[in-house]
């Protein structure tokens, strides 16, 4: 879906980062492995300044990543007071792979046409245990939990190759509207 711009992001390698022969990755690609990541790393602020991080499951849909949360839980308190976040996913190996890092702001969302169709991408990419109800605008577990959303469009993202050529893609993306 959208990238914010008709042409995608502006994409640059940065070379000090980067092997001989190494290539910017297209956005394309980095956008597949958002898509297909199985778990995401999430980093928030604490009220105190000090990072808060987990791991947790997440969506690419209509341009952005979105993930969920109980309104008591350490990530919510968090962007309750700094709507700054960093999501991470990728690769274990070390030698092959592409990381991706999206930075951008977590804005919570209870548009429920939109929960609804970030619900049925929850579903298609983790299957019925993670089938959510649109409820009140938030997700309803079966078991009965609430989870607010979240909507993180990405303002840079960066992406660490590894492989024949290592390399450091940086991705900026127009401001939304």
């Amino acid at each position: 879906m959208s990238d914010r711009s008709e042409g995608g992001p502006a994409t640059r390698l940065d070379e000090r980062y980067s092997g001989e022969g190494a290539e910017a990755v297209p956005w394309p690609q980095a956008r597949g492995v958002l898509e297909k990541a199985g778990i995401f790393w999430l980093t928030t602020v604490r009220p105190d300044g000090r990072p808060h991080t987990t791991p947790l499951i997440a969506v690419w849909s209509e341009g952005a990543v979105y993930f969920c949360t109980g309104a008591d839980e350490r990530k919510a308190r968090n962007l309750a007071g700094n709507p700054h976040v960093t999501l991470v996913t990728g690769s274990s190996d070390l030698h092959s792979g592409l990381d991706v890092v999206v930075e951008g702001e977590a804005e919570r969302t209870g548009d429920e046409a939109l929960l609804r169709r970030v619900a049925g991408a929850y579903t298609a990419k983790y299957g019925d245990e993670w089938r959510f109800e649109v409820e009140d605008g938030a997700f309803r577990h079966p078991d009965g939990g609430r989870a607010d959303v979240y909507r993180v469009a990405p303002v840079t993202a960066f992406g660490f190759a590894r492989g024949a050529a290592y390399g450091q893609t940086r991705w900026r993306f127009a401001p939304a509207g």
